[in-house]
């Protein structure tokens, strides 16, 4: 006669009792949300009281809003913040004004082929003295967002959009952020745009920054780049002739950055991301990892150094700004990544040496130990963060970097945005180092909740898509080991799950930490880190978040290196 609700996660073991669900008429099989009168104790059971019903377990969309409950990610928007947003909406007007008028050249968007807001646009050309001079133009959302307005008081809050497999949370009302700060083709927009200017060798050695008006000729999806890189004669017909010359200029540009970049140190991990397939009703189909195709390499070189660009501006000037900051790794975490690369029989000095780690991590590519490699240099890092604290970049091996390529979407970016119209303007800009640095840790805070959620959703989409497969198999790589067990990641359908060593009934298994395998000491038969899998998917469990497999054969054993035999150079 009593309700009960079992609360997401492993944190609480039973149910907690809920009193009367009535009051808010929930069902059993509903997912609810809760509010927590007193936490459970050896002599008391807990008590708690529903808040909100969000809808049936397992439709499509409820668990989605289960994620934003859990992580506090708000909706809908205040209705201040709709009205001065619908008022800035009636004062456009598409006037160029005393910007500087680009609405004649060639400029266009690369984004994918999903995309709802487009904040960033290229233009290139070639200089009399045969330099480049690159055009990076990016939404002017500061001329709708002003300081101390309802727009600027929630985009503070909420610092940072959140992308979730099927639905984007905005930073600010989509009639900002999908329109009048979009830089849709064929329409006058407002951008604030830095050139730089560059050696035929890709060295920087001028930038400007303008207040501009733009008008993009065409839209790109990443897919239709990556076309054109692969036959480009097909897409004459498809173009103008400036808009071709343009897409060869831009790739040509890109590739001389990113080798020079790469080159001076830059560390590039190979973490691929999960992108969820939904259908139109939003229920999941499958999932595929998202490859860094060279389109997709090219905005990045361009966003990279229109970053460095501005932030080499912002301090030549003095002024305090947001940065963003990589610090250098703890020496013991690389010393014990250089003692997992060692165990793996990878041949390395020490990792402290980031040329180091680029080789290791340039040794493994395609191989089957590069998940586990890359993921273990990413572990040995620190998280990036904003702060007016001049530290530098150590991935990229940047000493001035900032976020100025995202204000539609991310706040750090915006206060870039007021901190260079403030030089402009020949005044102070409005925040001093200290309200900088507790800015930067709110933005920080909200970034990284913003990416656990959307971490937490794929996993709780994915699992439920496999809890109605019990018995499907696929291949899978082995990406941990444990004394308890086995890690494996599927290669085609991207979920990673445990294979707990009681299941391996074939042999009896002893763990080995120096190799990273479960050695069979009967019949000799091992697991090792990087081994191809048949898996079966055996048990699923969504609140849990728990994805068990079993294991149906080996196929492939990961090839196994000669062990270090050159001495240790400790740098």
């Amino acid at each position: 006669g009593e309700a009960f609700v079992e609360i997401d996660g492993k944190t609480f073991g039973q149910g907690i009792p809920v009193g009367d669900p009535g009051a808010k008429n929930a069902q059993p099989g509903d997912k609810v949300v809760v509010e927590m009168v007193r936490f459970p104790s050896p002599r008391h059971a807990g008590e708690a009281v529903i808040t909100e019903v969000l809808g049936r377990r397992g439709t499509p969309g409820v668990d989605t809003l289960s994620i934003m409950r859990e992580f506090g990610l708000e909706d809908n928007f205040p209705d201040d913040v709709m009205q001065a947003a619908r008022e800035e909406a009636d004062k456009f007007d598409e006037s160029v004004g005393n910007r500087l008028d680009l609405t004649s050249e060639t400029i266009i968007t690369i984004d994918p082929v999903d995309a709802r807001d487009f904040d960033d646009a290229i233009s290139l050309s070639k200089m009399e003295n045969g330099h480049w001079k690159l055009g990076v133009h990016i939404a002017d959302v500061s001329h709708f967002v002003k300081v101390k307005t309802p727009l600027d008081r929630e985009a503070k809050d909420r610092a940072t959009s959140v992308y979730l497999p099927d639905r984007v949370i905005p930073m600010l009302p989509e009639i900002i952020s999908n329109n009048l700060a979009s830089l849709q083709p064929d329409k006058v927009r407002y951008c604030e745009t830095v050139f730089i200017e560059f050696t035929p060798e890709g060295t920087p050695i001028a930038s400007e920054w303008h207040k501009s008006a733009i008008k993009s000729v065409r839209r790109f999806a990443y897919e239709e780049v990556d076309e054109y890189l692969a036959d480009r004669k097909a897409w004459l017909s498809k173009l103008t002739p400036q808009v071709h010359q343009l897409l060869a200029d831009m790739h040509e540009l890109a590739m001389t950055l990113r080798k020079r970049r790469l080159k001076a140190g830059s560390i590039e991990l190979t973490l691929p991301e999960v992108k969820i397939d939904l259908d139109k009703n939003g229920s999941v189909t499958g999932a595929h990892l998202v490859i860094n195709t060279e389109s997709h390499q090219v905005i990045e070189e361009f966003m990279l150094a229109a970053n460095e660009a501005v932030a080499r501006i912002l301090t030549s000037k003095g002024v305090p700004f947001l940065r963003r900051v990589h610090d250098l790794p703890n020496p013991k975490k690389l010393n014990a990544l250089t003692e997992f690369i060692h165990e793996l029989g990878i041949e390395c000095d020490s990792l402290e040496s980031r040329f180091e780690i680029k080789r290791v991590i340039a040794d493994v590519a395609g191989q089957p130990e590069e998940h586990a490699v890359n993921y273990a240099v990413l572990r040995s890092m620190q998280k990036a963060v904003y702060s007016p604290i001049e530290e530098g970049h150590y991935a990229l091996h940047s000493q001035h970097y900032c976020h100025f390529t995202s204000h539609i979407r991310c706040y750090p970016d915006l206060t870039i945005h007021r901190a260079l119209e403030s030089i402009h303007r020949a005044r102070k800009p409005r925040e001093n180092f200290d309200e900088l640095a507790l800015l930067g840790e709110h933005c920080s805070e909200r970034e990284q909740r913003a990416q656990v959620a959307e971490r937490e959703l794929k996993k709780v989409k994915l699992l439920t898509y496999l809890a109605e497969r019990i018995g499907t198999q696929f291949e899978a790589v082995i990406t941990g080991v444990e004394d308890f067990g086995l890690f494996a990641q599927g290669i085609e359908l991207p979920a990673e799950g445990l294979i707990h060593v009681s299941t391996l009934g074939d042999d009896h298994y002893r763990f080995e930490s120096r190799s990273h395998s479960l050695v069979g000491y009967r019949e000799g038969n091992s697991f090792r880190l990087g081994d191809v899998i048949l898996v079966e998917v055996s048990h699923v469990d969504v609140d849990k978040r728990e994805l068990d497999f079993r294991v149906v054969k080996k196929i492939a054993s990961a090839p196994k290196k000669e062990k270090n035999k050159k001495p240790r150079k400790d740098k």
